[in-house]
């Protein structure tokens, strides 16, 4: 009653409005302040992100920099290497005489080795586009090659007094069993004294096309599939009766890798006609080498 008749009741009032008032921006500011704070963490975060990526643009750049030098350059010429050509090109790397550890030679199948770079620099992106390849250089830099051996050595590099080139990484070694694959016919024979002897072959008659009527196309697929897949089991018997012990197996893609079999090397080659000069055909076109001048 006394607070009423001294109006200190609409007072009292008045001073709860304002704690609330008081409480209520007090949250606000609070939210205010964590927002801030959750403002300059994720501005920071930003900025770390963008550094990031400008370093990565950066890399990138200079990346596509030294790619487009590399696509500038190119060999200083290239050929295709066989019979006669091909062993006069060996017998004159074979000649090369230097000092002890003059003459450089690599394998080089994936990376190009620290070597390679330090005696090419930039023209290294040339063994790069080569690979896999044998390289050649001398100290001195008066040779200067890369060439692509049908049957290539495991990777290695070496300094010695002269060019390490195996006649076997470039023609068909005594023994070397060759084969020849296809959807519908099969050839084998063996190497002996340079030429390709006690040759076998497999043909099995295999549709090539659908014919309108008859089967559908889905079932004239299905057959095929089973005829080609008859003739690989084929293939499969000639190869365990004979048990190469060395086989190259070259011929049609779209078979090649479902004959699974222990190679040496495989390769897809364009060979047609019968089996047997088909095979012949892919033994000339598997045994040539590629010679790049670097």
């Amino acid at each position: 009653m006394l607070d009423s008749l001294l109006g200190r009741a609409e007072l009292k009032a008045r001073i709860e409005e304002l704690e609330e008032e008081k409480r209520h921006l007090g949250r606000r500011l609070d939210a205010e302040s964590e927002r801030r704070s959750t403002a300059v963490t994720a501005r920071q975060e930003a900025e770390e992100r963008v550094n990031r990526l400008e370093d990565r643009i950066a890399d990138l750049e200079g990346r596509l920099d030294e790619e487009r030098e590399g696509a500038d350059l190119a060999p200083r010429d290239t050929e295709t290497l066989r019979g006669e050509r091909l062993d006069e090109v060996l017998s004159r790397l074979r000649s090369v005489e230097t000092d002890p550890e003059g003459a450089l030679t690599a394998m080089v199948d994936d990376d190009v080795p620290e070597a390679v770079e330090d005696c090419l620099g930039d023209r290294a992106t040339l063994v790069d586009r080569a690979a896999p390849c044998l390289v050649c250089i001398d100290d001195a830099r008066l040779v200067s090659v890369a060439l692509a051996p049908p049957l290539a050595p495991d990777p290695f590099v070496e300094w010695a007094d002269g060019f390490r080139v195996d006649d076997d990484w470039f023609h068909p070694p005594d023994g070397l069993s060759v084969a020849l694959v296809r959807s519908d016919r099969f050839a084998i024979g063996v190497i002996e004294d340079g030429s390709l002897t006690d040759i076998e072959t497999v043909e099995t008659d295999v549709k090539a096309s659908h014919s309108k009527g008859g089967f559908s196309q889905s079932r004239f697929e299905r057959r095929r599939d089973e005829q080609v897949a008859t003739h690989l089991d084929d293939c499969r018997e000639v190869l365990a009766r004979r048990d190469p012990d060395r086989l190259v197996l070259l011929g049609e893609r779209t078979v090649l890798d479902d004959l699974d079999w222990s190679t040496v090397a495989r390769a897809a080659v364009d060979a047609s006609g019968p089996p047997r000069e088909a095979l012949l055909d892919a033994l000339d076109s598997f045994f040539t080498t590629r010679l790049t001048l670097l």
